[in-house]
């Protein structure tokens, strides 16, 4: 299978290196808040993008929240803290804070916003996140490179308290897996000028088109949901958000020292030869054998595999994991590397989908599994057989010793012989 080589636009590797600069100086900086200041009195002009003022799947607040964040970004050339959500409110002229940390979570989902890093102190104590703001939304394969929890949040959101988030990622893992479902790579290359013209032709004609992360099929639904008929727009009393990470500690969106850049960054993953010679079990679907994947795959790589074996039959799913894990093996023998292991993923699936899959590099992953869940299933026997011979032991004992209690305390209470001269005489 020919694979490109190059999976990264310079662009998104440009962003990863400043995000990482900015967080090293943040955090060797100390908790003081920068000193001087500059005001500027001249009149303020800043240009938004057409394409977000016209986004048809955000509500203008979500906008409005979007440009304060340009706003802050800009006047201070691109990298400053990011605002409060008070601050954020009363700039874009809304009531609730609530409504703003709704607004955040559209974005991240959308990918005009995108999470980056947390921060903390050498002490451990959280210091604030890492945000890249982007003038139109990042392609699924740059979300996933800058964002490690991405998959987790859409996938956290479908029991979000406000309904338009809902809609809105569920309408993400709907386009995702119509693309799966017509064969398409996920994260396969796309040139920012195609994108760009296939939004603005989804805007502009009267026939819906796709646009960025939604699938034509769907745009009018989530306009007609979030038009007002249909959201959920009943107070919360909630002013952060809180998307639980797949370590189960939530992400605190409610910054004080955050950190925002403005870019323009496209596509795709990083690209690596890292190998590794073992899998990582996973919990596996409802009703269905626990999977075990490759450890190689990021979470957010694993969220993918999920959506791309549900179009194969569930008896060739770990198959194809082992045929993964394979490959990956083979690299260390002189292989060309997997630059795209989503790209290589979609492969075999499809392929076991036309009947065409054949397991090869697979059948030593499965045997080596099978060979260790033998030696852990003996291991087990001879620990419970130990710890069952263990117990009747200390039973044996237990009732030896009181056995002898019994004897000692029923010797004491018999009377005493009339032929035993050391025994006492009884008081008359």
């Amino acid at each position: 299978m020919d694979e490109a080589p190059h999976r990264v636009r310079p662009e998104t590797e440009a962003l990863d290196a400043l995000i990482q600069a900015t967080i090293a100086h943040t955090l060797a900086s100390g908790d003081q808040a920068p000193g001087d200041s500059l005001l500027f009195l001249g009149n303020r002009h800043h240009a938004f993008p057409a394409l977000m003022v016209r986004d048809p799947v955000l509500e203008p607040v979500d906008k409005v929240v979007w440009m304060v964040i340009m706003m802050q970004a800009a006047e201070t050339g691109g990298t400053t803290a990011f605002p409060t959500f008070e601050t954020i409110a009363q700039a874009a002229n809304v009531a609730s804070t609530t409504t703003v940390s709704r607004a955040i979570t559209i974005l991240r989902i959308t990918r005009w916003l995108t999470l980056c890093a947390r921060l903390r102190a050498k002490s451990g104590r959280f210091r604030g996140n890492a945000y890249a703001l982007h003038d139109e939304p990042l392609p699924l394969a740059d979300a996933l490179h800058l964002d490690p929890d991405y998959m987790a949040l859409v996938q956290t959101s479908l029991s979000h308290h406000h309904a338009g988030v809902r809609q809105v990622a569920q309408g993400v893992l709907d386009t995702l897996d119509a693309d799966i479902l017509a064969g398409r790579d996920l994260c396969a290359p796309e040139h920012p000028i195609e994108r760009r013209v296939q939004a603005v032709d989804a805007l502009q004609s009267d026939t819906p088109g796709r646009y960025f992360a939604f699938d034509a099929a769907l745009i009018p639904r989530l306009q007609n949901f979030r038009g007002g008929t249909g959201a959920d727009h009943r107070d919360q009393n909630l002013t952060a958000v809180e998307s639980p990470s797949r370590n189960g500690h939530p992400q605190n969106l409610h910054p004080q020292n955050l950190r925002v850049r403005s870019s323009s960054c496209s596509n795709n993953k990083k690209t690596t030869t890292t190998t590794t010679g073992d899998t990582k079990i996973e919990g596996g679907r409802a009703g269905e054998p626990s999977l075990v994947y490759p450890r190689r795959l990021s979470d957010n790589q694993r969220d993918l595999a999920d959506r791309y074996l549900d179009i194969v039959p569930a008896a060739d799913r770990q198959a194809i994991l082992d045929e993964l894990e394979g490959r990956f093996r083979s690299e260390q023998k002189g292989m060309k590397p997997v630059y795209d292991e989503i790209r290589f993923l979609n492969y075999l699936c499809q392929a076991a989908r036309k009947g065409q899959f054949v397991p090869n590099l697979g059948i030593r992953v499965r045997e080596e599994r099978l060979e260790r869940a033998r030696a852990g299933r003996k291991s087990s026997n001879s620990a419970a057989s130990h710890s069952t011979a263990t117990n009747d032991l200390q039973k044996r004992r237990s009732r030896e010793t009181g056995r002898q209690q019994i004897a000692e305390v029923r010797k004491a209470l018999q009377p005493p012989s009339k032929a035993d001269p050391t025994r006492p005489s009884p008081p008359k």
